[in-house]
């Protein structure tokens, strides 16, 4: 598997992995050692996040962060030093990150993220909304071009794929990292900082507004401070895809912690005609994801009638429906076949014929 690096990242250089220091564990453990022994140490990304201090965090002491010890961790740290630099273009560090991701590489994206927090929280900070847009991507993994109602929104992938003895049902990356761990890393540093990411669902830029919604997503909400947090939101706002954004994060947190009013609160907006058809596209696809349920022929004349092409092209602006767009199929439209004609085949090229 390791040896398959031989190819050129997203704006990342290619290295030798026999050599390279940064996979030493992955190394270690294609050659058999024990992943239970590296649980809590320097090459876990879930340990390193959590007893990463508030001054590091605060005051970008970089240096203070062992990116040596994570596959292309190098690359990583450059990306949240130029995006951090207010005077740095940031196409280039979140397509770095952003490249990691989508190339099922995210431990030291994951060990970003509670930097990217940082920025994307500080209202004076002109790569906030890059910053925002990216930090997400390593809290999920194994997502792009999926769209059936099974594993739409699941933040967890089938444990019925049997994976190795003592890594979770993600597997391990492209590099033998586990994916697990990175995924749970970042997932932990945003629901640590919940509290400051909220406010940024009362953001006045609606693109800000749907990213924040897609991170909090991923938080762990136990407490239901999340959901509170979207529906509050979804009370007073106006843009149509920003409440889609709302609704899509709600049916997301409910399918990680299961609560029945929420899931019948979302089913009472795709019924609601008085919805803006983004809106009620949008509760549809999330309500089908939360119940086993047959589509019955209400549901199904709704998501056809409303899923036009033009509205598919427009909903792109979502990162859900952005993340599953393939074959020149737009996600919507994606989404919409695979979740109500799933014995139809993939149009020719599958899922991974988009350019990401």
């Amino acid at each position: 598997m390791i040896e398959s690096l031989g190819i050129r990242w997203w704006g990342c250089g290619v290295e030798d992995w026999r050599t390279d220091p940064t996979f030493a564990m992955c190394r270690a453990l294609m050659d058999g050692a024990d992943l239970a022994s590296f649980v809590g140490g320097v090459f876990d990304v879930r340990a390193v996040v959590a007893s990463m201090r508030p001054e590091v965090k605060r005051g970008f002491l970089l240096d203070a962060v062992p990116w040596g010890n994570f596959p292309h961790g190098n690359d990583a740290r450059e990306a949240v030093h130029l995006l951090h630099g207010a005077d740095s273009p940031a196409r280039h560090a979140t397509g770095i990150l952003g490249g990691l991701c989508a190339n099922d590489s995210r431990a030291a994206a994951a060990l970003a993220v509670p930097f990217l927090i940082r920025i994307a929280t500080d209202a004076h900070h002109p790569h906030r909304a890059d910053a925002l847009a990216v930090l997400a991507a390593p809290a999920r993994a194994r997502h792009f071009g999926v769209a059936s109602r099974d594993e739409l929104l699941l933040h967890h992938t089938d444990p019925q794929r049997h994976a190795p003895e003592d890594y979770d049902d993600y597997g391990v990356e492209v590099t033998g990292y586990p994916a697990g761990w990175s995924v749970a890393a970042a997932r932990a540093a945003i629901t640590t900082e919940t509290p400051t990411l909220i406010p940024l669902l009362d953001d006045p830029d609606p693109a800000l507004r749907i990213n924040a919604a897609y991170a909090l997503a991923t938080a762990a909400d136990p407490g239901h401070t999340v959901r509170t947090a979207l529906a509050t939101r979804l009370a007073t706002e106006r843009a149509a895809m920003v409440r889609a954004a709302l609704l899509l994060a709600a049916a997301e947190t409910t399918r990680a912690l299961a609560h029945p009013p929420t899931a019948a609160w979302i089913r009472e907006r795709w019924q609601d005609r008085a919805e803006d058809p983004e809106v009620r596209l949008a509760a549809a696809i999330g309500w089908l994801c939360l119940t086993d349920e047959p589509a019955h022929e209400n549901l199904k004349q709704t998501l056809e009638i409303l899923a036009t092409d033009e509205r598919a092209q427009a909903m792109e602006a979502l990162p859900w429906m952005a993340a599953v767009v393939g074959a020149g199929e737009p996600g919507l439209l994606r989404c919409v076949r695979c979740m109500l004609h799933p014995e139809e085949p993939e149009p020719e090229g599958g899922p991974w014929a988009y350019p990401f």
